[in-house]
């Protein structure tokens, strides 16, 4: 699990400090406070935390220029815009950290507010209140995208799972075994709908924070208008499966799996519903773990979970 590890403290001087002084104004009282820099170890691009010497306030800070994940080319500044701008329009509507700059000059640089809390995946690690937790997840995200109706891009969804597919590297014979099961979902109604929505496209356990009770959602920067609601549902699912798979057995996911989409769904229809989509994303959420470096066994393992995912189709 990612944290934050201490790297240095900072003076008055330091240019990125000066910065972040400006920017946050009123905030800060004492301007020429000492300020701590905290580097999250596991994250896509660097992120840091920066907090304020006896000021009771921290910010975190995404250099998005500063590639740290297996993808290193893509256009900093466009993400950088992007994720600012998607965290202003979900703040209007969930609970968020708030967006508070971005800065080409520093590295393509996003700052945001700093919010304590313990992640999902803690829970998970605890054994603490997973069913009640993945309740308010599954509130948050109805709320998120019953308040973010637009047209809906099905065809979106698929250039989602062909980029993951690229980023693979599986030899073109099993290629082209998802391919098939793929047109067997673009061709079917499945899928199909007459509004999208925005979705986070991201929504694994440690992107859930919860403070003083309350879930807020992190990390935007994949978050996309026009899709299809239950992508955030599957990939969740996924990650729970996932994570019960690492622990032992897969199987001791499903009652998790099924809770949260039940209270997500606002009748049996829509559940029904629900639940006949839910394999296309779950195999999309697998697919992405399997990007992740893992040994050849659990790699396959994933793949072949994936597939069977997207058999569902299949028998419908």
């Amino acid at each position: 699990m990612a944290s934050f590890e201490y790297v240095r403290t900072v003076k008055p001087g330091h240019v990125f400090r000066d910065w972040l002084i400006e920017v946050l104004g009123d905030r800060i009282q004492n301007k020429y406070c000492e300020v701590r820099i905290f580097k999250l170890s596991h994250a896509s691009h660097r992120v840091c935390r920066y907090e304020f010497k006896g000021e009771g306030f921290s910010v975190i800070a995404k250099f998005f220029a500063i590639p740290t994940g297996m993808i290193k080319k893509y256009d900093s500044y466009a993400l950088m815009n992007k994720e600012y701008e998607y965290l202003k329009k979900a703040r209007k509507i969930i609970d968020v950290p708030e967006p508070i700059a971005i800065n080409k000059d520093f590295c393509c640089v996003l700052v945001s507010k700093y919010v304590p809390g313990k992640s999902l995946f803690w829970y998970f690690e605890h054994g603490k209140e997973q069913k009640e937790k993945l309740e308010l997840v599954a509130d948050l995200l109805k709320k998120l995208h019953e308040n973010t109706q637009t047209y809906y891009d099905k065809e979106n969804e698929f250039s989602k799972f062909n980029y993951v597919l690229q980023h693979l590297k599986i030899d073109r014979h099993e290629n082209e075994k998802y391919k098939r099961l793929l047109e067997k979902w673009r061709h079917s109604f499945l899928l199909d709908r007459e509004n999208g929505c925005m979705t986070h496209n991201d929504t694994t356990p440690v992107n859930y924070i919860f403070h003083r009770g309350r879930p807020l959602l992190l990390d935007f920067e994949l978050a996309s208008r026009h899709g299809h609601f239950a992508c955030d549902l599957g990939i969740l699912c996924a990650e729970l499966k996932h994570y019960f798979a690492r622990k032992g057995s897969s199987q001791r996911a499903e009652p998790y799996i099924h809770h949260f989409l039940k209270h997500y769904s606002r009748d049996e229809e829509e559940f029904r519903q629900i639940t006949r989509v839910i394999p296309f994303y779950m195999a999309y959420g697998l697919l992405r773990i399997a990007i992740l470096k893992w040994n050849a066994s659990y790699r396959n393992y994933l793949l072949r979970e994936a597939k069977n995912c997207l058999k569902a189709v299949e028998k419908m």
